[in-house]
């Protein structure tokens, strides 16, 4: 596990500056007289990028190897970060952040292909705790990192870059051998919703939700009243929602059919967002901060949630390739939220962000209750609960149960 230091050391300085950087927008969008329907359009490219990502980093990495694609995306994501304050437009950020949103996959994917090669299972295991772990931990620092700063001068912008500067270090001085990028396979749709038609929907409708929780949950926070560290300190409690109650709310959920699961957090999380969206509540700000808590927590857990249903019925073999299509079904419903949910807060004000999420959620609980009522399923492959966040398709691999054998000519089922 030593070994694997600098890595983990290195990601946790990137996904500092990545928690810094995308509620710094927000809020320096909104300083510099942004619309929500516009930082919709922000937010929304950066998800774009990190799906297409997902397309170009592996070739690229297989090309120019580890050190020199991690310093080539490294040196990329620098300079989009940059040029933000440089360039004052939502067009112009737009485009920042589908460079950045492609930049941050290839650095991803360097530092999980490495943890990758760690051959005990059973250590593989932990490190995908550890990993999952520090991403929580880094995005809530870089909450505290703007709580601590300006978010109208360019100084941030300039601390984030630095954070992913500092990041080449031990990525780069690292003495691990350099690993394959494994050809990861990926389910039609059409197939994956046929074997896992739940957890196909649940990845989607997750996705809608979680783009614009990201993107536009802290200009939810300035509408409300918050200013100043309030909407970092808001994000934050969020994030410390989605740390804290995501493990035991699945732990729960294991030996049981997985959908009653879905279906309660689903509800619990709508009905959190209605109380939200009620003016007398967004006067109460100590009672939105419990809400946001807590709703933090129902939401992180339903990709995960998604992905132990499918894990639970498909075939061993079919494992990696459908966590890898459902892991794209999931950045496409992040894509889109973003820029629905920010034509909606445009057109109807801030009580329209807790409302789409209701709406969104209600959907989700609706299919999950009709499926379950519909369908009976035995759990023919019991797998357990892993807390973790939307990745990139290698750390897949780190779960133990995607530990099997790939043929790389199998592309399709």
């Amino acid at each position: 596990m030593l070994r694997l230091t600098s890595l983990l050391l290195g990601v946790a300085l990137l996904l500092t500056g990545g928690g810094l950087l995308g509620t710094l927008l927000a809020v320096r969008g909104g300083l510099e007289g942004f619309s929500a329907n516009a930082l919709g359009w922000v937010m929304s490219g950066y998800f774009a990028g990190f799906f297409v990502g997902t397309f170009t980093a592996p070739p690229l990495i297989r090309r120019m190897g580890h050190s020199r694609a991690f310093a080539f995306h490294a040196a990329l994501a620098t300079m989009a970060v940059l040029l933000h304050p440089l360039w004052l437009d939502p067009w112009g950020w737009g485009l920042l952040r589908v460079v950045t949103g492609i930049a941050l996959v290839g650095l991803y994917t360097v530092i999980e292909s490495w943890l990758n090669a760690e051959p005990d299972p059973q250590r593989r295991s932990r490190v995908f705790s550890l990993y999952m772990m520090i991403n929580l931990s880094a995005l809530a620092l870089g909450q505290v990192l703007l709580m601590l700063g300006d978010a109208g001068a360019a100084a941030m912008f300039t601390v984030t870059a630095l954070l992913v500067c500092a990041a080449m270090l031990p990525v780069t001085a690292t003495r691990l051998q350099q690993p394959d990028v494994p050809n990861v396979p990926r389910l039609k749709l059409g197939n994956l919703y046929t074997l896992a038609p739940v957890a196909t929907v649940a990845a989607g409708l997750s996705g809608l939700a979680m783009g614009p929780f990201w993107g536009l949950l802290p200009v939810f926070a300035g509408d409300i009243g918050l200013s100043g560290d309030g909407v970092p300190l808001f994000m934050l409690a969020a994030i410390a929602g989605g740390a804290l109650l995501q493990w035991p709310l699945g732990r729960i959920s294991d030996g049981h059919d997985r959908r009653i699961g879905l279906m309660t957090v689903s509800l619990a999380a709508a009905g959190l967002a209605v109380l939200a969206a009620m003016p007398l509540i967004q006067q109460q700000l100590h009672v939105m901060f419990v809400l946001v808590f807590c709703y933090g927590g129902l939401v992180f857990a339903l990709y995960p949630f998604a992905v132990a249903h499918m894990l639970d019925y498909l075939a061993s073999e079919d494992l990696l390739s459908g966590c890898s299509s459902l892991l794209l079904v999931h950045g496409v419903g992040a894509a889109v939220g973003p820029a629905i949910a920010g034509a909606l807060m445009s057109r109807f004000g801030a009580p329209a962000l807790p409302l789409y999420f209701a709406a969104v959620l209600t959907c989700l609980a609706v299919f999950t209750g009709m499926r379950l009522l519909s369908h009976a399923r035995l759990r023919t492959h019991p797998a357990p609960f892993r807390a973790m966040l939307r990745t990139t398709p290698s750390a897949l691999e780190l779960m133990p149960e995607t530990e099997t054998p790939l043929h790389p000519e199998k592309e399709t089922h």
